[in-house]
């Protein structure tokens, strides 16, 4: 079990000198100039090469010739692109947060399994094949099972490592259930076998319709809990000396993240340690106060998601890798480094 134990992570976050502040300010407005600039990027590069000329003309021309068509499709991508990094980095600051362990992500409380397989489900057993029918019940998916690791974890007397443990418990019975039934059902497994990758590919503007309101309510409500989940951070009695309704504020972050989590996966599929690595990146340079953690978070996790995107679309030309797994290759080692550098993994 991992968790959050160690005392710097428990530091005051009251409001910050001036100076500093204007710092964090500033590299929050760097990290917006550098995701525009990696949107740019991943509608001007990709496996198809294009010239500037068709890019610009696609951008502000568009008349249906090949480069258009192209640049229209890598828009319909990078939109979804930015919403799915925002929506996964947003969750998993919130539940570094609430689970006191800085190396949570949306897989520790099972939603990835959720969304997988209830996928599976829709795939095998209802013949859905499209992304837009399966996308809904990839988020219903994700929406029961965070709410049956609620109540595993003890509802309104939930903890952090009850929460911890339920989700656990939950993943691996529910990929136990996936796993068994893509090995009976060929025709499942071979349609899993791209949406449990994690791609930006299929994005359309269908797709993108479909899962925004939810990441618009998840992001403002998870914003929305900076203040209440940062006197959360410094001890359940010290946060209801100071008037947090802990039970609240857990249930509101559990629905928070699912909502974010659950949509993004429903359009991407599961997408593994862009939740993880950025929110715990951000606290090494912005401290423990959330209110500088999610923004920077929503900015800074889709320039994560979408360098990675751009990055398969070019090692493999003309041929894609797909982003799930060029950030598992760089999330792996990444993540063993950030164990062993903060010695936090505990039995």
């Amino acid at each position: 079990m991992l968790v959050d134990s160690p005392p710097e992570q428990r530091a005051d976050t009251a409001p910050a000198p001036p100076t500093r502040r204007a710092v964090r300010a500033l590299g929050l407005l760097l990290s917006v100039v550098i995701l525009v600039l990696v949107a740019l990027a991943s509608i001007a590069v990709g496996a198809k090469a294009l010239s500037p000329d068709q890019v610009w003309h696609g951008l502000f021309h568009g008349t249906g010739t090949y480069g258009d068509v192209v640049v229209d499709e890598r828009m319909s991508r990078t939109a979804l692109g930015l919403l799915a990094g925002a929506a996964l980095g947003l969750s998993g600051g919130v539940l570094q947060a609430l689970t006191r362990n800085p190396l949570a992500d949306p897989g520790l409380l099972g939603i990835n399994a959720g969304a997988s397989a209830a996928v599976v489900t829709a795939l095998t057993f209802f013949g859905v094949t499209s992304l837009t029918g399966y996308v809904w019940f990839a988020f219903g998916g994700a929406a029961a099972v965070g709410a049956l690791v609620w109540f595993l974890g003890g509802s309104r007397g939930a903890t952090p490592v009850r929460l911890a443990l339920a989700g656990t418990a939950v993943s691996a019975a529910l990929y136990g259930y996936l796993q068994a039934v893509m090995i009976m059902d060929g025709a499942a497994l071979g349609k899993m076998r791209f949406w449990t990758v994690g791609s930006l590919a299929s994005a359309t503007a269908s797709t993108i319709a479909q899962v925004l309101p939810f990441l618009v309510a998840g992001t403002l409500l998870a914003l929305g809990l900076a203040r209440p989940l940062n006197a959360m951070a410094m001890g359940d009695d010290t946060a209801r000396a100071l008037g947090a309704n802990l039970n609240r504020t857990r249930a509101l972050a559990m629905l928070a993240a699912t909502v974010l989590s659950g949509a993004a996966t429903a359009a991407c599929g599961p997408i593994m340690f862009v939740g993880l690595m950025v929110p715990h990146v951000v606290r090494s340079f912005t401290g423990p106060d959330l209110r500088w953690i999610l923004p920077y978070a929503t900015v800074l996790s889709p320039v994560l998601l979408l360098g990675a995107d751009v990055l398969g679309r070019m090692v493999a030309r003309p041929a894609e890798l797909q982003v799930g797994i060029v950030t598992a290759l760089i999330g792996g080692p990444v993540f063993i480094f950030l164990v062993r550098r903060r010695r936090t993994a505990q039995l």
